[in-house]
C-alpha cells in the first residue's frame, strides 16, 4: 500500500526546526506516512490554511478562529510564553497607550502577537506589515514608529539599539493570574483520514518533539542554521523558551489559555464570534 503524503507546514525559525529536526533528518519511523516539509513564515501558513492546503501546518492561535472548520488543534507542538512572550520594540521608550495611533510594525494580522497587542492597547486600525525578520531593520531605520517582535528578534532587539516598551508575556500574565500566553500551534486538517489515522499522525508529530528533547545538541546544530543572528548559546535559549515539556502536552491551563484567549478577542470585537476549540485526542 502507498504511504500516505503528508505535507507539514511550519516556518523557518529555530524553535519549529528543532521541533521536526528528528522528521527532517530520517531519525524515526513515520509508520506509513511520507512527509515532506514546507517552509513559510507564519502569516503565510495562517492565510494558506483558510484554503485547507496543508495536512498538517503551524498555525496562530489566533488564526484558529478562521479556520477551525478545515482544522483541529493537536495536542502538541504549542508555542506558549510563560510570563515572556513576543513584544513591542522601539528607538526609545514610548507609553504603549500610545500604538493606536502610530506607525507600527506587525509580522500579520493573524499573528496571535497582533490580537494580544490588541487586547492591551486597543484596536491598531492601520498596521504596516512587515515580514517578521525584516521588522527590527525597520524600526531602527526610523520608517515605523514600533515594533511587533515574534521569533528570534525577543533576544536581539537590543543590539539595533531598540528598547522594550511592552512585553505581551507579562501583560498576559498579570491580566489572567498566571496562566501561559498562547502564541503558536499545530493542527491537522480534518479530511486527513479516520481518528485512528489523525491519532496515529499526532504520535508520529509528538515523537518528532520528544525525540529532539531528548537529543538535544544535535538537534541544537540543526535548529541554529535557521536563526538569523543568533550564536549557539542563544539558539539554545529560544528553543528552551518554545520547545518544552509543555510542548509535548498544553496541559490543562495551556488548554484553558486557549479558550481565553479566544474569548477575550471575541468579546472585544476583534473576532467575528466565539470559537469552538476542538482538540485531538490522543
Amino acid at each position: 500500500m502507498a504511504s500516505q503524503l503528508i505535507r507539514i507546514g511550519h516556518s523557518p525559525d529555530p524553535d519549529d526546526a528543532f521541533m521536526f529536526y528528528a522528521l527532517a533528518q530520517g531519525l524515526i519511523p513515520t509508520n506509513g506516512f511520507r512527509v515532506e516539509h514546507v517552509l513559510r513564515d507564519i502569516e503565510t501558513l495562517n492565510r494558506w490554511a483558510v484554503e485547507g492546503r496543508l495536512e498538517v501546518t503551524a498555525i496562530s492561535v489566533h488564526a484558529y478562529a478562521y479556520v477551525s472548520h478545515h482544522y483541529r488543534l493537536l495536542p502538541h507542538g504549542a508555542s506558549m510564553g510563560e510570563k515572556y512572550g513576543p513584544m513591542v520594540v522601539a528607538r526609545e521608550q514610548l507609553d504603549p497607550a500610545q500604538l493606536p495611533s502610530l506607525r507600527v510594525a506587525v509580522p500579520g494580522t493573524w499573528t496571535s502577537a497582533f490580537l494580544e497587542l490588541q487586547l492591551a492597547v486597543g484596536r491598531i486600525v492601520d498596521p504596516v506589515i512587515v515580514p517578521f525578520d525584516e521588522i527590527l531593520d525597520e524600526v531602527a531605520a526610523g520608517h515605523v514608529d514600533a515594533g511587533l517582535v515574534i521569533h528570534e528578534g525577543q533576544l536581539t532587539y537590543q543590539t539595533q539599539g531598540l528598547v522594550s516598551i511592552l512585553d505581551l508575556g507579562q501583560w498576559w500574565d498579570e491580566l489572567t493570574g498566571g496562566l501561559p500566553l498562547p502564541l503558536g500551534a499545530n493542527a491537522i486538517r480534518r479530511d486527513v483520514g479516520d481518528d485512528q489515522t489523525m491519532r496515529r499522525l499526532s504520535h508520529l508529530l509528538r515523537d518528532s518533539i520528544s525525540y529532539a528533547l531528548e537529543h538535544r545538541e544535535p538537534a541544537l546544530v540543526h535548529a541554529e542554521q535557521f536563526g538569523r543572528g543568533l550564536d549557539m548559546d542563544l539558539a539554545d535559549r529560544f528553543v528552551g523558551m518554545y520547545v518544552n515539556e509543555r510542548t509535548l502536552d498544553y496541559g490543562d491551563d495551556g488548554r484553558a489559555a486557549v479558550d481565553e484567549l479566544l474569548r477575550r478577542g471575541a468579546e472585544a470585537g476583534l473576532l467575528a464570534g466565539p470559537v469552538p476549540v476542538d482538540f485531538i485526542e490522543d
